[in-house]
């Protein structure tokens, strides 16, 4: 991690010359650049427009390659499986089939309130009717091993730690996920004052009333509040539907004809400049 986050003082250096920035500051700040000057003595200079105070954050595909893990989980567990109940039955099953009967049980249960744990354990239950020998407990017994796997070795993006670490120093940092990847289970223990999970409310981003949930998490106002995340429908404007600044993380997605009234970055490294133009 000291590796990783070695270039610390040159991010700071680079992006937030002057952070903590006051209450204000933009609005002094275009007040000067218009010749005007701002008017350090009138406190509605310096509460004109809002200030961010926290940042939110999707975890899949935002903070870790949920797609990789999840796939390296699925084949150790596969494997387990075989190793077993050895024969034809399970040795022609591969990961693709055991994606696809959990898109199916999620179809299925969609709209019931059953938490992702309980979803992923219904779909091994599914996989182990393909080989002919349904068994409740040998599913348990197979979602409590790819939960193992899952938490193991979490691959976050490279630009995770020294972008939390820096922004961090200026701001609330919150996690906003349709997914389970606890933070501490998954190499981020103690980085966020705020964890919202959509299945302990039964709605899911973009429902603004997740948004609002989780603004009440942090105190904050709406317009003080920005969220990032690699959904562009999900999260970036969800955000902004719920009246908070919408920032989609596009690591490598074809771009949209129009962001609305999204911002998009291609890397956390963006994250900070961005923030600056928009405080």
């Amino acid at each position: 991690m000291n590796d990783t986050l070695a270039d610390t003082d040159f991010r700071r250096a680079r992006y937030l010359p002057s952070w903590p920035r006051p209450l204000g500051y933009r609005n002094a700040r275009l007040s000067a650049e218009a010749g005007a000057g701002p008017d350090w003595e009138s406190p509605t200079s310096w509460q004109t427009v809002p200030v961010i105070e926290a940042i939110f954050f999707d975890g899949d595909q935002t903070l870790w390659d949920f797609e990789t893990l999840m796939r390296r989980a699925l084949a150790r567990t596969l494997a387990e499986l075989r190793a077993l109940r050895p024969g034809d039955a399970t040795s022609g099953l591969n990961v693709e089939d055991m994606i696809f009967d959990r898109t199916v049980v999620a179809a299925e249960l969609n709209g019931t309130g059953v938490t992702l744990e309980a979803l992923r354990q219904a779909a091994f239950a599914r996989t182990l009717e393909r080989t002919g020998k349904p068994d409740p407990a040998m599913a348990s017994q197979l979602n409590e091993r790819y939960l193992h796997w899952r938490f193991i070795d979490v691959p976050l993006y490279p630009d995770v730690l020294p972008a939390l670490a820096l922004l961090g120093e200026r701001y609330q940092l919150g996690l906003l996920s349709n997914g389970n990847g606890y933070p501490e289970r998954s190499g981020l223990a103690g980085v966020f004052s705020a964890v919202v999970f959509s299945e302990q409310h039964g709605i899911e981003k973009p429902d603004r009333r997740l948004f609002n949930i989780a603004a009440a998490e942090v105190g904050l106002r709406a317009d003080q509040l920005v969220m990032v995340g690699d959904s562009l429908p999900n999260d970036a404007q969800g955000a902004c539907d719920a009246g908070w600044q919408g920032v989609w993380l596009n690591r490598g997605q074809q771009s949209p004809t129009e962001l609305s009234a999204t911002h998009a970055i291609t890397s956390l490294e963006d994250l900070p400049a961005l923030l600056e133009r928009l405080t």
